[in-house]
């Protein structure tokens, strides 16, 4: 973990980067951050703006060369890189990463994926495991008791410091006599928990005094974030926290067939839930309405049919996304695969609320659908890494003539791994230019 002296150090640095900006540009950084942020609300609410705006992403180890595991054991560094990436290439939105502190996932023997530096080598990818942490004969356990199912069947499962909460008694009809109960947690079991559990405390709240506000660091040079972390929201299509967090994929598609009920009413109860806890975006907020990523895993015709779509998830997900435009927020879903004709059911939402992602291979398709309606944030392929960076800009200025007509259009720039940071500006600063209005 850094010390005081660095995290102070690092504050300083970014004093430095806002005095050079501002020389460089001529530009405060308040009236730059607030170019960026209105062109980019221009084309949420389709509106003209003064150009196509644009993310970059850049892995953060081949842009600076430093390790993956600096993610989840030194997020200083990856600070440090993630604002030099932002300050080198000058998106209209920063994205200062995703750290989370593998010590504290070591402590607790998490069990649903595994991260560079903790039980794979320092060059890995992080990779989600989905298992069936909710087995097929529980969900009415899940639905009944939502709480005791999270304390002694989840948590266990996902976390092995975790594993004496299965121990635990139905905790619902305990009205007297809790004493009785005590005696349990004198067993070595429960106590190694608890040192488990104050162990993590201490590292994820050190870990977390390092890490600060990271978009308010990228805010203090300029760049408007693409999506913070928004407590009040309601989270995605719940088909897919089903899916990829409880039963995983095998034993989702099954009850769609064996259950089908069963997973419409679970799903329904994890939206209703979130919905209860949910509370309006601050319209005094710097960057109100505040943009919410949804990513999306399971709706598209690779994984479930036209009439499977409509029945299991696309009643949840637009509830969902009216909720958060109800709220106050502009939902951002993913659709992390060609969704193609089906981007047709955003129609069913309000006009200019909405900003979806959707891959390259899709655009044109969206475009068409959705133009004048709902905008697009475009994805770059990820074969575009092996890409030269002239046949990057090429892709993107096509993109910009299919797509990119009046409004509607962010796109997000995926740079291919080991390009000079020089080529890199040279290429954007054409872009800037070839998508000006």
């Amino acid at each position: 973990m850094a010390s005081g002296t660095e995290i102070e150090k690092y504050r300083e640095e970014n004093l430095l980067f806002k005095k050079q900006i501002e020389e460089r540009t001529g530009k405060t950084v308040e009236q730059l951050y607030e170019e960026r942020a209105k062109r980019v609300l221009d084309v949420i609410e389709l509106r003209q703006p003064d150009r196509v705006p644009f993310m970059v992403l850049v892995e953060a180890h081949h842009y600076s060369g430093i390790p993956k595991t600096a993610a989840f054991y030194d997020p200083i560094t990856l600070k440090r890189t993630m604002r030099k990436m932002v300050v080198d290439l000058e998106p209209d939105m920063g994205e200062p990463g995703f750290p989370s502190c593998g010590a504290a996932m070591t402590e607790l023997g998490v069990q649903n994926c595994v991260w560079p530096g903790g039980p794979k080598p320092p060059d890995y990818e992080y990779q989600f495991i989905e298992r069936e942490y909710m087995k097929e004969d529980e969900y009415d356990m899940f639905l009944n008791d939502p709480t005791g199912f999270m304390i002694r069947r989840y948590l266990p499962r996902v976390y092995k410091a975790l594993a004496p909460l299965a121990k635990l008694p139905p905790l619902d009809s305990i009205f007297m006599g809790f004493e009785h109960l005590t005696p349990l947690f004198t067993d070595p079991d429960f106590l190694q928990m608890a040192g488990n559990l104050a162990e993590s405390g201490k590292l994820v709240n050190e870990f977390h005094k390092n890490v600060g506000d990271a978009y308010e660091d990228l805010a203090q040079l300029g760049f408007p974030p693409f999506a913070r972390f928004a407590p009040g929201g309601v989270g995605g299509a719940p088909f897919d926290t089903v899916t990829s967090f409880l039963r995983g994929m095998k034993g989702s598609m099954l009850d769609m067939y064996r259950r089908p009920d069963k997973l419409i009413q679970a799903s329904d109860a994890i939206l209703e839930r979130r919905i209860a806890c949910a509370i309006h975006a601050d319209p005094n907020e710097r960057d109100y309405p505040p943009r919410v990523g949804m990513p999306l895993w399971r709706g598209d015709p690779v994984f479930m049919s036209e009439a499977q779509f409509k029945k299991f998830y696309w009643p949840g997900l637009k509830k969902s996304l009216q909720t958060h435009v109800d709220l106050g927020y502009v939902p951002v879903p993913f659709f992390e695969a060609v969704f193609g004709d089906r981007l047709e059911c955003l129609l069913e939402l309000p006009k200019g609320r909405i900003l979806a992602s959707v891959e390259a291979a899709d655009a044109v398709r969206a475009k068409e659908i959705l133009g004048g309606h709902t905008s697009l944030l475009v994805r770059c392929p990820n074969v575009c890494k092996l890409w030269s960076i002239g046949q990057l800009e090429s892709f993107i200025k096509d993109l910009i003539d299919k797509c990119g007509s009046n409004d509607g259009l962010i796109i997000v720039i995926k740079i291919p791994d080991k390009t000079r940071i020089e080529d890199m500006q040279a290429m954007l600063k054409s872009i800037k230019e070839y998508g000006r209005y």
